[in-house]
């Protein structure tokens, strides 16, 4: 009887001029509390029009419910349980009745029904029913407290007006880039694009995650309290597991060869001098550099890039996620400093014909900067919380969910240093061309001439220029690319078009363009062992072998050595240093350019014969 009661009550409000359209649309109540008229979008329609404010939840507006409830509107709009949006709508706008001073709640039975709809989806996806939410709260029908329930559904089959905190139209749609109509037709809503957290997005608030974890407020593609999920949706799981493998393949060869060159240069230090001492520093951090990604190997995508079942927003606290950051991108940006002393060293060298001794008094001022800028920028992002994680590699870096700190701590920085080293590296270049000219002009032309020698080292060093300069502008490109694209691929996720037929069902990045940016960002630290690649380095290898498990004999390289030393000492030789040749062999009193660090008037210094790395 008290159900039937509420039943006629209801209907009796509705009846009764509608509560609102026949006097104010805010009505005062005795007691604590408002009658106000819905307004509330996804309650629209519901079977009644007049709510009470506040609510049961402690919502001091409409507003404010409206902004909690409408991140439910994705499991409204599967319709998981047909009561759902029923139930919804009586705890946070239940109905006001003036001549009914108590709250009513929903019934357990109605709670009941849309929980058996709609929990199973929630579990599959790793959420738990809210606590709020919880059924044995809410009286029961028929007992002594009257409550809400949904005596029929004359509206179950309709489709509710998206939310305006979920929902984006513009005119004149021409896809999801603008997620707008393609009719741009004002007086048919129907058409207008819907944005909102829809599958495979991750809505934070529907789900109660919004006390437990760091994105809360975070929105996709405009739509708020919205995370992108832990792993790449545009990609099949093939396609995944490739990327896992290519990534591993490649970091894994990186710190194999990088390790190969450092550990030649503490075998005989004494080779690595300047102006080519630079690539051991930068081997040093590309393995760094790989390290990072293989603790990604290690440990897991989702122990490091994720945070429950969504993509890791912000990390600034000790965790795998944050030394994965500091290793991948603090050594990254040490790494393309160092491209940038290597190109000053060359210049000052083969430009300027400084000795490597007069370079070798800087390197103090080389390792401050080299090491220096890239704790200022690590620091920056830190303080920022912009460290984020890699849907598809599963790594901590910057700017993967956020454009502008794409642009602000990896774009910019990096453009800057190829340009820095790319102009040095052209300055040198252009004195060895006005050196080789020279030498021809004299008549050092031929096989085995200085001129020959010369060509042989800007090969050397325009190899290795163009294994570093076409990586670091291929990962550029990459970023560019993600970065003009980035909105448009999360638009096509959380918006949809009811011509489906004007609008593409989803817009993917590049598997490719994905997949050759990792490849490159680890290149240089496989071809960095260019310069170690040469009989010296065997010779090195065969030594430290047998000192360590065997007698060294006098043969070969060793034996040379030997007689070198007790026999009469070579002849002076003149220095044109070079990133790849510290000398250039000729008799004396032949040179036309050579090094001096004091700048004599003839530019030229004699000094014992300096091996190629």
């Amino acid at each position: 009887m008290k159900t039937a009661s509420l039943v006629l009550a209801v209907w009796w409000a509705l009846a009764a001029g509608t509560l609102a359209a026949s006097s104010a649309s805010v009505i005062s109540l005795d007691g604590e509390g408002r009658c106000e008229e819905i307004t509330i979008p996804m309650c629209l329609g519901i079977g009644y029009n007049m709510t009470r404010m506040p609510n049961e939840l402690n919502h001091e507006s409409q507003e404010e419910a409206g902004l909690e409830v409408h991140q439910f509107w994705p499991l409204v709009e599967i319709k998981c349980s047909a009561v759902l949006k029923f139930f919804l709508c009586s705890m946070y706008a239940p109905i006001c009745l003036p001549d009914f001073q108590k709250p009513l709640p929903p019934c357990q039975g109605l709670c009941r029904r849309a929980r058996e709809g709609c929990e199973p989806i929630m579990t599959q996806y790793g959420f738990k029913w809210p606590e709020r939410m919880e059924c044995e709260k809410f009286p029961v029908q028929g007992g002594e407290m009257l409550c809400m329930d949904e005596p029929s559904q004359p509206n179950a089959s309709s489709t509710a007006k998206p939310p305006p905190s979920r929902v984006k139209t513009i005119k004149n749609c021409k896809g999801p880039k603008n997620c707008t109509s393609p009719h741009g037709d004002d007086r048919k809503p129907a058409r207008e694009c819907k944005c909102q957290c829809q599958h495979p997005l991750v809505s934070l608030v529907s789900m109660g995650r919004e006390t437990t974890l760091s994105t809360f407020n975070r929105s996709v593609a405009g739509v708020a309290n919205c995370a992108y999920p832990c792993k790449e949706t545009y990609f099949n799981q093939e396609e995944k597991e490739f990327a896992a493998i290519w990534i591993t393949l490649w970091s894994g060869l990186c710190a194999a060869s990088t390790l190969m060159t450092l550990t030649t240069f503490f075998i005989e230090t004494e080779r690595f001098k300047y102006p080519e001492r630079p690539i051991v520093f930068l081997s040093a951090c590309y393995f760094l550099v790989s390290i990072g990604y293989l603790i990604r190997v290690g440990l897991g995508h989702e122990e490091v890039a994720c945070e429950a079942n969504i993509i890791r927003y912000s990390s600034t606290g000790p965790s795998p996620c944050t030394l994965v950051f500091l290793l991948v991108y603090f050594f990254g940006m040490a790494s393309s400093i160092w491209w940038v002393v290597l190109s000053l060293t060359w210049f000052l060298a083969a430009g300027l014909k400084w000795g490597n001794e007069a370079i070798a008094s800087y390197a103090q001022y080389f390792h401050i900067a080299a090491w220096l800028i890239p704790t200022f920028q690590t620091l920056a992002v830190l303080l920022s919380g912009a460290v984020d994680g890699d849907p598809v590699s599963g790594i901590c870096y910057v700017g993967n969910m956020n454009m502008e700190n794409l642009r602000t701590f990896v774009l910019g920085p990096l453009v800057v240093y190829l340009l820095l080293g790319t102009s040095f590296l052209l300055a040198g270049f252009v004195s060895l061309f006005r050196i080789r000219n020279v030498i021809k002009k004299q008549g050092g032309a031929g096989a085995g001439s200085k001129a020959d020698k010369l060509e042989k080292l800007m090969i050397r060093i325009g190899i290795f220029s163009v294994l570093y300069t076409v990586p670091a502008t291929i990962v550029i490109g990459c970023y560019l690319y993600e970065n003009t694209f980035h909105e448009e691929w999360l638009r096509s996720l959380a918006c949809t078009c009811p011509n489906s037929k004007a609008v593409p069902v989803k817009i993917r990045p590049l598997y490719s363009v994905l997949m050759l940016k990792y490849f490159m960002a680890l290149a240089v630290g496989i071809t960095s062992g260019v310069w170690i690649w040469s009989g010296k380095t065997l010779d090195s290898w065969r030594r430290l072998w047998r000192r360590l498990f065997g007698r060294p004999d006098l043969s070969g390289a060793n034996a040379v050595l030997i007689k070198n030393r007790v026999g009469k000492p070579p002849p002076p030789q003149y220095l044109v240093a070079g990133p790849g040749s510290a000398s250039l062999l000729g008799p004396a009193g032949s040179s036309v350019a050579s090094a001096s660090q004091h700048h004599l008037h003839h530019h030229v210094l004699k000094q014992p014969p300096l091996s190629h790395v």
